[in-house]
């Protein structure tokens, strides 16, 4: 073992990480949904049309109403720390997996950035609801959208047209399931805009809670994606040591952490 290891004040297997990272927004939107549903039940359901509509936005659901507002703040601001760690991860695990040459490195690059910005602009829509600046709460939620989408299609082409090495099977693994989730999650983005438009238009009744159904779906497809950090940092560990701080390595690496933050 490295000398690291055995001075450890704190070591924890990034899998575990993964875990509570991906439970926390998780567990608090499941938990906003289901109080607004019990306790908050018209006002969440009602729009502009006052049509019948049997389940919340997203929106509604999280920022209009407490403890919801409040549960689903403190998730997401938990949350954001790691996520920025594992930003930094992936950028270090596709600058060395994906080929050298300029473009590809670019492209790495701009994942890295678009990722950050994925996960700031969720940090902003989330502390600034709708109910209290729209405006603000609209442009955070369009550059989140756009930038994750992004995100996405990188992080399941570049591995697949620019890898210099084979990949593991775990990471094999991993990708199909990026591949899959970012498909679910572009296909009922756009459903959610059909019904989203359809209900502003015609004023059906029903059709909001479509356009609902399919904004859970981009939520927890999105989570599953990032979730898949899961296998690709499977065998990593994050370390703290009087040292170095905190880093991230191989459990039996002798070699110095591959990414220190």
């Amino acid at each position: 073992m490295p000398s690291s290891e055995s001075k450890a004040l704190i070591q924890i297997r990034f899998r575990s990480i993964a875990l509570c990272t991906v439970c926390l927004p998780f567990f608090s939107f499941i938990f906003c949904v289901i109080w607004s549903l019990i306790f908050n039940f018209r006002q969440v359901t009602s729009t502009h049309c006052q049509v019948s509509n049997y389940l919340p936005s997203i929106s509604a659901a999280i920022g209009g109403y407490t403890p919801q507002r409040y549960v689903w703040r403190i998730g997401i601001g938990l949350h954001a720390a790691p996520r920025y760690i594992v930003m930094f991860m992936y950028y270090s695990y596709y600058s060395n997996l994906i080929l050298n040459e300029v473009i590809w490195q670019r492209l790495v690059t701009l994942a890295c950035i678009l990722n950050g910005i994925e996960i700031t602009c969720l940090i902003g829509l989330t502390y600034v609801s709708s109910s209290e600046n729209y405006p603000a709460h609209e442009k955070f939620f369009v550059t989140f959208m756009l930038s994750s989408l992004t995100y996405m299609f990188l992080l399941c082409l570049l591995p697949r047209i620019a890898s210099k090495v084979k990949i593991a099977p775990m990471e094999t693994k991993s990708l199909n399931i990026k591949t899959y989730l970012g498909m679910v999650n572009v296909i009922f983005f756009l459903m959610a805009l059909y019904f989203f438009f359809r209900h502003n238009w015609y004023c059906e009744g029903g059709v909001y809670t479509l356009f609902a159904i399919c904004e859970y779906i981009v939520v927890v497809s999105n989570m599953g994606f990032h979730m898949t950090a899961y296998w690709d940092f499977s065998n990593q560990f994050l370390i703290i040591t009087p040292e170095e701080g905190i880093s991230i390595h191989k459990k039996y690496d002798s070699k110095p952490p591959w990414i220190s933050v």
